[in-house]
Formats: C-alpha cells, structure tokens, sequence
C-alpha cells in the first residue's frame, strides 16, 4: 500500500524485505520500520499521528495490525496476532475507528470478510464475512459508502451503511465483476471515484461513486508483458497525481512507481 503523510511524502510498503518505506518530494529513501517475520501491505494515519501497519505472513497463517510514531518508533499491537486475523489492508473514519480486511480463504472457501476496530480499539464486529480473501478497502469521501475487493473471487463490493457497522437496507452488493488476474488495493479520490490495482494485469480500473467504470491507466511495457504485478496506490491530495506500484517479478525489471494524471484529487 502507498500512502502520502501530511508533509507530501509517499510512504510504501515492501514485502519482500518485510520494511515501510518513506520517499520524500526530492526522492530521497529512508526506511521508516522493518519486520522480523510479517510482511507490511496496508497503511493508514491515526489522526494522532501515527502510521498504523497491516502485516501478515502466510507461511503460517498469522497476521497483526501495529501503530508505529511517523520515525518507527513506538512500535504497539492494535490486533495483536493472537486474535487470529489476516489482516490486509485498513482505512480510518471520522471517528477514529478502522475497518479492516481478513485475507482468509481462496476461490471455494469464503473464510475471509472485513471487520470494524472500535475508536478506543477495544471491540472488533464483523462487517460483511464470507469473503474469499477480502483485500483492497477504501471508504467514500463521506465515510457512507464502503469499498471492497475480493482477491479470491474478482468481486468489487459496495456497501451503503447507516453506521459504522449497520449495512442499509438493501445496502449491499457487487458493482463489478473483475476478469483475469486478481483486483487488489484501492484509493478513493476527493470526488468519490474509485481506483482499484489488478494484481498481474499492469494497470489501474477506474470506477465513478456508483461503480461504473469510466477510465483505466495502463502501465508502461505491460503489453510486453512487463510490470504486470501492480498491487497498489496513492492519490495526492494536493493535485489529481496517482502514484502505482508495480513488480517486474523475475523479468528483469524490478520494482518500480509510476505516475500518472487522474479525475481528482485524493482524500487528505
């Protein structure tokens, strides 16, 4: 996941070596924390400041939520690996709570969903379960709209809740079945488009607040079949920049992020 804090710099996860990274306006990368064991893949801010981490390791099947301060320190357990969660990716309300994706399950077992941490992080409820390896998350610009991605399955949800866990009436359904290789992370931008990485197809599918698509940024060299593993990205919420993070896997050209003019701007 990539993330932008509020003096402009884009911080982004690499899971190979298991490190948070912080690269400022000028390009220059500093390592902000590194894991022992679980790997980093969701980012997000507390509006107290600190960076909460969405890690797991799937060689056995655990996974945590931590909050570090903005230099890595302070490292703290929000969801402990105890608890028995995989957790994926994570996005803030208005109130200080968090929802958060389980990346449990596969294609015929639907043992994943997503879940809402309570502001004073002292209760988890289950949101929507019976999800194939839940993934990308992201919430309206008016926090009423509730975005999720199924890995296992190629399913984009919309979900219209009354509250931060009561889905509305009617409230829920799949705005878009994917095709090919797998939808992954996803942004929301300041006039509610979605934007949603699919993992293996090198490119961004862009979605009106209804979910409909309306654009795609198609990636350099993807029709020769580079740069396909794009897994996610970051919207400035200064100017309508998006930035997309994408593997060469074992092609040749590694690890790379790319810029691209979008609708809107992102979400502060």
């Amino acid at each position: 996941m990539l993330i932008f804090d509020k003096q402009g710099n884009l911080l982004f996860c690499d899971v190979s070596s298991r490190k948070v990274y912080r690269l400022t306006p000028d390009k220059k990368l500093t390592t902000i924390t590194t894991f022992d064991k679980l790997r980093p893949g969701g980012l997000a801010f507390h509006k107290d400041g600190r960076l909460f981490i969405a890690a797991i390791d799937l060689s056995d099947n655990t996974g945590a939520i931590v909050a570090v301060n903005p230099d890595g320190s302070g490292m703290q357990n929000i969801i402990a690996p105890e608890a028995g969660y995989l957790p994926n990716d994570l996005v803030f309300d208005d109130r200080g709570g968090f929802y958060f994706t389980d990346f449990k399950g596969n294609s015929t077992q639907a043992k994943g969903g997503v879940y809402y941490a309570s502001p004073d992080f002292s209760s988890i409820k289950v949101v929507l379960p019976n999800l194939a390896m839940a993934n990308g998350i992201a919430l309206s610009p008016n926090g009423k709209e509730l975005w999720v991605t199924e890995f296992g399955r190629n399913l984009l949800h919309r979900i219209s809740l009354t509250d931060a866990t009561t889905i509305n009436t009617i409230g829920t359904g799949i705005a878009y079945h994917f095709i090919g290789t797998a939808p992954d992370s996803m942004r929301s931008d300041a006039n509610g488009n979605l934007y949603v990485a699919l993992y293996g197809q090198g490119r961004v599918l862009v979605f009106n607040p209804f979910g409909i698509p309306i654009g795609q940024v198609l990636l350099p060299e993807r029709e020769h079949g580079h740069n396909l593993l794009s897994t996610s990205l970051a919207i400035s919420p200064t100017v309508n920049d998006l930035y997309v993070v994408t593997s060469d896997g074992d092609k040749g050209k590694g690890a790379t992020v790319f810029q691209a003019k979008v609708f809107g701007k992102g979400l502060p």
